[in-house]
């Protein structure tokens, strides 16, 4: 046990996870003159890499010095297509449907059995800075890692531009006896590198939440136009349900790790997917809270917008009752009749005209007293 003993702090380095965007893919093997998918290719031997003298080892040339003197190979690829990825897959005999989903991308978190194989999916997710949460605001990124976990060797498939696994492979390489494992060491430490990103995620939507919330139940918002509130929460719900799709279904592949004795997975390993499954199933209850929360502020913001619209149309009709009053006089006695009660008095225009004015007041302090003005 003595080797894995500081496998959290090889995959864990920080307590938190870096927001920033990596400066970009680690671009060993790729030869500048063609165009590959290959980002990476290295044997690794008692936990060691194997250093090659020469041009970077190819695929092909990797698994032939695996099954020579043992080791496993670990070939990293970004965004292949099936022509780059049909010689590999038939190298390392990964079934066709597996390939497919790698290729096409756009899949569901998922851990599937193929014959000597694992094929596991993970959504990786980046939160995107931004100064001000708008209505058109884009709060997180996703990206996709396909993993296929062998007896001696592990692909990674990676899409999108997050979720750069360079950092990570260098940290393995550090520690030989952890990658002396084989395969599933890796397997886990990839896993554990994308569920410490959902936590820094959660940490950050959560600030984002809790600004949201207090800007909708802040006493006295004025100057602020109407709906500007509604739209931003319904955009953070939407990056909210992003998130989601990408944790919820991870949970069920992880217990199936850390639950299910597999062959392809070091006995000694298997136990740490336990504990990445559940910092996965606090960061799933954290989601979860997030959309519940949203929808009540959302609820909220509405009630509050029902709320000014209905003290509105009470203040609107107040003046219209007051108004009605010398409305209602003047019509009266804008009727051409000679005779008229009042008309031809000498005091007739004042006391009319101070009878509407005693009204309106009148009614004015009636309707204030009520709330309604």
């Amino acid at each position: 046990m003595s080797m894995i003993r500081d496998l959290r702090a090889v995959v864990r380095p920080s307590s938190r996870v870096s927001l920033r965007k990596e400066s970009g893919p680690y671009d060993a093997t790729r030869d500048r003159a063609t165009t590959t998918a290959v980002v990476d290719c290295a044997v690794y031997r008692d936990g060691r890499r194997l250093e090659t003298e020469g041009a970077p080892l190819t695929p092909h040339e990797a698994m032939r010095l695996v099954r020579r003197d043992g080791g496993f190979v670990w070939i990293g690829l970004h965004e292949p297509n099936e022509a780059e990825f049909a010689g590999i897959a038939r190298e390392f005999g990964l079934h066709p449907l597996a390939v497919e989903d790698a290729v096409q991308a756009h899949q569901r978190p998922k851990l599937e059995r193929y014959d000597d194989s694992l094929f596991t999916v993970f959504k990786t997710v980046h939160y995107l800075d931004h100064d001000e949460l708008s209505a058109n605001s884009e709060v997180v990124e996703t990206g996709e890692v396909m993993c296929f976990t062998g007896r001696d060797f592990f692909i990674t498939v990676r899409h999108g531009g997050q979720g750069s696994l360079r950092a990570l492979r260098h940290r393995l390489q550090d520690d030989p006896e952890l990658l002396a494992k084989g395969p599933s060491a890796v397997l886990h430490a990839i896993a554990d590198h994308v569920v410490d990103g959902y936590i820094a995620v959660a940490d950050a939507v959560q600030d984002d939440i809790d600004e949201v919330e207090t800007e909708v139940f802040s006493p006295g918002r004025k100057g602020a136009p109407r709906g500007t509130d509604a739209g931003r929460i319904y955009q953070l719900k939407r990056e909210v349900l992003e998130f989601k799709r990408a944790v919820s279904p991870l949970l069920r592949p992880m217990q199936l790790l850390s639950e299910r004795p597999m062959r392809l997975v070091d006995p000694d390993i298997q136990k740490y997917f336990r504990d990445v499954a559940d910092h996965l199933a606090r960061v799933q209850e954290q989601v979860v809270g997030f959309d519940e929360l949203l929808n009540s502020i959302l609820q909220a913001n509405l009630a509050q917008a029902s709320v000014a619209q209905n003290e509105d149309m009470r203040k609107i009709t107040s003046w219209a009752a007051i108004i009605a009053v010398p409305t209602m006089v003047c019509g009266v006695y804008g009727m051409n009749f000679d005779y008229m009660p009042e008309t031809h008095w000498r005091y007739g225009y004042p006391v009319v005209l101070s009878v509407t004015v005693a009204i309106c007041l009148g009614i004015h302090r009636s309707l204030k007293r009520n709330g309604w003005l």
